[in-house]
């Protein structure tokens, strides 16, 4: 074998090597792009279900206060311990909100912003912070939930995922309420 062919050999030799070392250092990068991907995919996705979990819960409190205070149906549990309630709902929903500032594209946090705030009306509704009336209530309660439909939209749209929970395929939908009371004696 001549040297030329030597040298050849060499270098078809080399080339592979560094062919395979490029390909396994690129594979191996985007497999940790992917994973770092789906970590914080799911990251995200936890502190989305837990913030609505969370905004729920805490108006589903402020549910119970308002019928209480307004009569509408009365509970066994103090006043005093269904507000301390509400407060404690508030902070651990601040909190959640919080994870969603940190984790969160710019359109979910602009949708959490507006749910959030609509969470507050309802509670302060309910302490009495804020006047109202029974429609006033409603509305909020409308509004709550056209926010949580806006959050949810957002959120899917931030992991990926296809489809709407709104729009043609999805009719409007209102507020589940009991039929009205009849009056006494009708």
């Amino acid at each position: 074998m001549s040297a030329s062919e030597q040298l050849l050999t060499i270098a078809a030799v080399l080339l592979g090597a560094l062919t395979t070392y490029v390909t396994n250092y690129w594979t191996e990068r985007q497999r940790i792009r992917r994973e770092n991907l789906t970590r914080w995919d799911t990251r995200k996705l936890d502190a989305y279900e837990n913030y609505v979990d969370r905004v729920r819960a805490s108006i589903f409190l402020a549910v119970d206060l308002y019928e209480h205070r307004e009569g509408i149906r009365p509970s066994d549990d103090p006043e005093a311990a269904m507000v301390a309630a509400i407060n404690d709902a508030a902070r651990l929903r601040g909190r959640s909100f919080e994870r969603i500032m940190l984790l969160a594209g710019d359109e979910v946090v602009e949708a959490a912003h507006s749910l959030n705030a609509v969470a507050m009306e309802i509670d302060w509704q309910a302490l009495g912070k804020t006047p109202g009336t029974l429609e006033e209530w409603r509305a909020r309660h409308r509004g709550a939930f056209a926010a949580i439909n806006a959050f949810h939209e957002a959120a899917r749209a931030d992991l990926g995922v296809s489809g709407r929970v709104t729009g043609d395929t999805h009719p409007d939908r209102d507020l589940l309420l009991p039929p009205a009371r009849r009056e006494e004696g009708a």
